[in-house]
């Protein structure tokens, strides 16, 4: 099938990011102008950081394990940032043990576990990727 044309790259890669850091920011973005209504008390809240960034990680971290398509891309292409791939690495790894001992399905489910419980003992781990610098 070939290789992407370098356009379609770069755009999914700076989609990739921008999803990533959004969801992975430390603030939400405040509420658009007259966006109160009766209907807004009872929609559903959105995810908070952690869980947005869980489902980041976990979700590559399980397309690396199928060995699909997108899953050899690099860190930076799947959007994550040092500390998220450092989870991602070691969720994998754990999923390799679990998938030789008890097949893909319970790697899968334990992929999840370990990312939520990665991100909960590290208090998020939401910092920025250390070749990252703000503009100054």
């Amino acid at each position: 099938m070939g290789t992407m044309p370098r356009t379609a790259r770069y755009a999914a890669h700076t989609l990739l990011a921008a999803l990533a850091l959004t969801g992975c920011s430390s603030s939400a973005p405040p509420p658009a102008a007259g966006s109160a209504s009766p209907s807004a008390a009872s929609a559903p809240a959105p995810p908070s950081p952690v869980q947005v960034c869980t489902s980041l990680v976990s979700y590559w971290a399980k397309e690396t394990l199928m060995g699909t398509t997108w899953s050899g891309l690099d860190w930076e292409q799947k959007g994550l940032s040092n500390d998220q791939y450092a989870i991602h690495e070691d969720a994998v790894a754990a999923g390799r043990t679990e998938e030789r001992t008890a097949g893909r399905d319970k790697a899968l489910e334990l992929i999840d576990r370990f990312v939520a419980q990665r991100w909960a003992a590290e208090g998020g781990a939401t910092r920025s990727s250390e070749n990252w610098r703000p503009s100054t």
